[in-house]
């Protein structure tokens, strides 16, 4: 969102908003709650999780430094559509629901919130459901590196993602042994190393992000676990 509304908005937005911490694996936004705050993320990687109705959780997306979380029960009423929950320490500023319904007036941030929700929500369809098993996998080690580091895309080779496999797996609608499989058996993930369930990380970022858009990698290495 922060590079849609431009340095200066943002800037404003955050003016007088209260600044809270949370450790990995809190609980920012909970499903069903009312919208009474939106939270801006400035540091830090979360997931949208919701939780259906025969008790099945559908890790949806997720937000980087940038983003704004909440604001879809805040400006449509009701309850929350989905918890938000962090992956690492997480850096946030609050503002009540009342106070960021008059800045998005005062700016008129209304069509690029509304634009912003269609990106959205195209660029997470189109990542879990479009193309073959090894190149969603590669596509979304991608998206996540790139939102975790402001501004994106990430132009570093080697990134360290605080997630697990499971997170991915429940992203992709995989199995977690069919991603785990696909990360041990593919060459082009031969650079990536899976953490046990403390993270993951890509040593080649570049060939991994041509896979993912189904060119050539220059180069591949044996992938390596630790647990």
């Amino acid at each position: 969102m922060r590079h849609i509304v431009g340095e200066g908005v943002w800037a404003a937005l955050l003016e007088g908003a209260h600044e809270r911490l949370h450790p990995a694996r809190d609980v920012l936004l909970r499903q069903g709650e009312d919208g009474s705050h939106v939270l801006v993320l400035l540091s830090g990687l979360t997931k949208v999780v919701r939780a259906e109705r025969d008790g099945a959780k559908d890790l949806l997306a997720f937000r980087g430094p940038g983003e704004l979380l909440g604001e879809m029960a805040v400006r449509g009423g009701g309850g929350r559509l989905a918890s938000v929950e962090t992956l690492d320490p997480c850096r946030v500023a609050v503002m009540p629901a009342a106070r960021f319904g008059r800045f998005v007036d005062d700016h008129r941030l209304a069509p690029h919130l509304e634009r912003h929700a269609i990106i959205r929500v195209r660029e997470t369809t189109e990542g879990r459901h479009t193309g073959e098993a090894p190149q969603r996998v590669a596509g979304a080690l991608v998206r996540i590196a790139d939102i975790s580091y402001w501004p994106g895309p990430c132009v570093r080779e080697g990134v360290e993602l605080p997630l697990s496999v499971m997170d991915l797996a429940q992203h992709l609608k995989m199995s977690r042994n069919t991603v785990g499989r696909l990360i041990a058996q593919e060459p082009v993930f031969g650079a990536v190393r899976v953490r046990g369930r403390g993270g993951i990380e890509i040593g080649d970022l570049p060939a991994l992000r041509r896979f993912a858009a189904r060119e050539t990698p220059s180069h591949h290495s044996n992938v390596t676990r630790v647990t």
